[in-house]
């Protein structure tokens, strides 16, 4: 495909993005009340939003180191630091968490070499984050301390993690299949190349699960804080129902049809609380805020990496310096 073909469908996405935004944002405020919207938004304090903003960041300093010690530290700390902010502003524009993934592994690619390797640790990265939202979300549901319906919620949770960690230990042996029913199709190389990388990964099981425990605290964190910014709102909402609904949220809006989230994650969280009894205009307007500190975030993104120059330098001495 041609680079403005290329540009061309980019600028298609977010137009088709945008327009699903601003959909369910005026389906939003055409239910509900827009008055209680505007003066929940308007009692969060300013300071309130700086710390949560100061937070967030510290939050995807953490992700970031993550995801570098995930890739055993092949580059420099400082570079994957870099690249993990670039990836939160191409979040504003590209579709979802998946589409910031790309940009932080493309630029990761320019100092490791090794597309296979970085696309295998995008990949673990992604499902330990699910992983994550999954186990907070099930948290959420103990701290609740609900009987019959929620214990098979909990149940489903359960299920359902079972099902991706059998999905992430049987994915080595899976990728290579459709090679080996067709040996003529194209990629088969990289394929390889990609299922080795998983299964090196695999072979690493107290990485993996230190990965697990950060990624889990962040998650925490980050829905605390968004938790944090709805009771400043108004909302009496309790910390367990929110861990509960938050990260399902989160995970719903990764979908490609809004920008960034923006209106979905809004929708779907005061749908999953109102009946724990939370007022939906209040969970909106909490949401909107917390759709500011997203979007704020990704612009300093943008500022630090053009900042910084778009490439990620590797040192002479290679990965083993970073060791």
């Amino acid at each position: 495909m041609s680079a403005p073909a290329t540009r061309a469908k980019i600028r298609r996405g977010w137009v088709i993005r945008a327009a699903g935004s601003l959909l369910m944002l005026a389906i939003l405020f055409w239910l509900l009340p827009f008055d209680h919207i505007r003066q929940a938004f308007e009692a969060i304090p300013l300071r309130v939003f700086l710390l949560v903003l100061l937070l967030f960041l510290l939050a995807h300093v953490a992700a970031a180191l993550k995801w570098w010690l995930l890739l055993d530290r092949a580059l420099p700390p400082l570079a994957a630091i870099r690249a993990h902010f670039a990836g939160l502003a191409a979040n504003l524009c590209l579709p979802g968490a998946i589409g910031g993934d790309a940009v932080r592994a493309g630029l990761a690619q320019a100092s490791v070499k090794d597309g296979a390797r970085v696309v295998a640790v995008a990949a673990a990265d992604r499902l330990i984050d699910m992983l994550a939202l999954l186990a907070v979300s099930g948290v959420g549901l103990v701290l609740s301390r609900h009987a019959g319906a929620d214990s098979g919620m909990v149940f489903q949770v359960a299920l359902f993690l079972a099902v991706l960690v059998a999905g992430v230990i049987a994915l080595p042996h899976l990728l290579p299949l459709p090679w080996r029913l067709a040996p003529s199709l194209p990629g088969r190389g990289f394929a390889e190349r990609l299922a080795a990388a998983f299964s090196d990964l695999s072979q690493k099981p107290a990485l993996l699960a230190l990965a697990f425990v950060a990624s889990t605290a962040i998650q925490c964190l980050l829905a605390t804080l968004a938790w944090w910014l709805a009771v400043a709102a108004g909302t009496g909402v309790d910390i367990g129902h929110w861990l509960f609904a938050w990260p399902l949220a989160k995970i719903v809006a990764v979908l490609p049809v809004s920008l960034n989230g923006l209106g979905l994650r809004e929708a779907t969280l005061a749908v999953f609380l109102s009946p724990f009894g939370a007022d939906p205009s209040v969970i909106v307007a909490a949401g909107l805020m917390w759709q500011a500190v997203l979007f704020v975030a990704g612009g300093l993104g943008g500022l630090v990496l053009s900042l910084s120059g778009l490439k990620l330098g590797s040192s002479p001495a290679g990965k083993k310096e970073y060791k």
